[in-house]
C-alpha cells in the first residue's frame, strides 16, 4: 500500500458502509460504491449524505456502480448476511485481484465464503460497533457516539489511514476472540431488543434476569469456541450503551425486511451444537424472534 491515497470499493453503501464510504471520500480517497442501478444513480447524482452526531452533517461525493470494473486497494463488504451471495456477483474475483477485503458483518460464517471466493485477496476479519442506518438511497443517520471497528491483521499504516478519516481503530491478533467479543453483545442484543420490540434501556433493566441467563449461556458457548469473553464484560457493554439505542435486526423486523437470524443467532446455536454446549435460551429466542418475523411476512 503506498502512501498516496487509496482506492475503496464498498459494497452495500448502507448504513455502515454509506458511512464509511463518505469520511473516506471527505479525506480525500477515491471511493466506488457498488449497488443496485438505482441507488448506484442517486449516489453518482448527490452523492452520500450524513447526519451524524458523531461527525456533523456533510456530503461526500463518491463514484457508483453496478460491478466493480477495475482493481482497488480496499474492499469493504457491508451488506447483510441475507443478500450476501448475490451482493458478491458485483465483485469478479479477477478484477478484485490482492485487494485488502475487510467484511463488516454479523456472525461467523462469512470469513469462509470470501476466502474461497477470492483466493489471491486479503481477506481481513473485521467488527465494528456503530448505530447507523440509511433512511433512503445515500441518506445515512449516524445516532451512535462512536464508530469503531476492529480489525485482526496486523494492518498499521491501513489502520493510521482509517483514524485520520475519523474511524476508531483497534488491531486484534487474535480472530477468534475478536468476532466473539462482538457477537457474544450482538447476539444478545439483537435477540432480546427484536423479541420484545424494545430498546437496549428497558431490555437491562426491565428484563435483566433473561438479560444475564442469555449472556451466561451465550458466553459459554465463546469460551468453548476459544474466546476468553466473559458475562461481567459483555454486561459492561449493555450497561454503557446509549438508553435508546436499538439493534440492527429489530430495526430490520420494524421495516418487515429480512432478519439476519440464522447469521446471528444461528451462529451461537451452531457453535453450541459443535461444542457441546446447551443453549435453550437462544434457541427460544431464535425460535420466537423466526415465528413473529414469520406472522409479519
Amino acid at each position: 500500500m503506498t502512501t498516496t491515497n487509496l482506492t475503496v470499493a464498498v459494497l452495500g453503501p448502507g448504513g455502515v458502509g454509506g458511512l464509511i464510504g463518505a469520511l473516506l471520500a471527505r479525506d480525500g480517497h477515491r471511493v466506488v460504491c457498488l449497488a443496485g442501478g438505482e441507488t448506484a444513480a442517486v449516489l453518482s447524482r448527490d452523492g452520500l449524505r450524513i447526519e451524524s452526531t458523531q461527525y456533523g452533517n456533510f456530503t461526500a461525493a463518491v463514484e457508483a456502480d453496478t460491478q466493480l470494473r477495475e482493481p482497488v486497494d480496499v474492499l469493504f463488504v457491508t451488506v447483510k448476511q441475507t443478500a450476501l451471495e448475490e451482493a458478491l456477483d458485483r465483485v469478479p474475483a479477477h478484477v478484485l485481484g490482492d485487494a485488502i477485503v475487510v467484511p463488516l458483518l454479523n456472525g461467523l460464517d462469512h470469513l469462509a465464503v470470501l476466502r474461497e471466493r477470492y483466493p489471491s485477496a486479503k481477506v481481513v476479519a473485521g467488527t465494528i460497533r456503530v448505530e447507523a442506518a440509511r433512511t433512503s438511497p445515500g441518506c445515512i443517520v449516524h445516532s451512535s457516539p462512536f464508530t469503531n471497528l476492529e480489525l485482526a491483521a496486523p494492518l498499521d499504516e491501513f489502520a493510521d489511514r482509517l483514524r485520520h478519516a475519523g474511524l476508531g481503530v483497534a488491531l486484534r491478533t487474535d480472530e477468534t476472540a475478536m468476532l466473539w467479543d462482538k457477537l457474544a453483545f450482538l447476539a444478545p442484543f439483537a435477540l432480546l431488543t427484536t423479541r420484545y420490540q424494545t430498546v437496549v434501556g428497558t431490555i437491562r433493566s426491565e428484563r435483566r434476569p433473561e438479560l444475564l441467563a442469555t449472556l451466561d449461556e451465550i458466553t459459554a458457548v465463546a469460551q468453548a469456541a476459544g474466546a476468553p469473553v466473559t458475562t461481567e464484560t459483555v454486561l459492561s457493554f449493555f450497561d454503557r450503551a446509549p438508553q435508546a439505542m436499538k439493534s440492527s435486526m429489530q430495526r430490520d423486523a420494524e421495516a418487515r425486511r429480512p432478519l439476519e437470524i440464522g447469521a446471528i443467532g444461528g451462529a451461537v446455536l451452531r457453535s453450541g451444537a459443535a461444542h457441546g454446549v446447551e443453549t435453550p435460551i437462544t434457541a427460544r429466542l431464535v425460535a420466537e424472534v423466526a415465528r413473529a418475523a414469520d406472522q409479519e411476512a
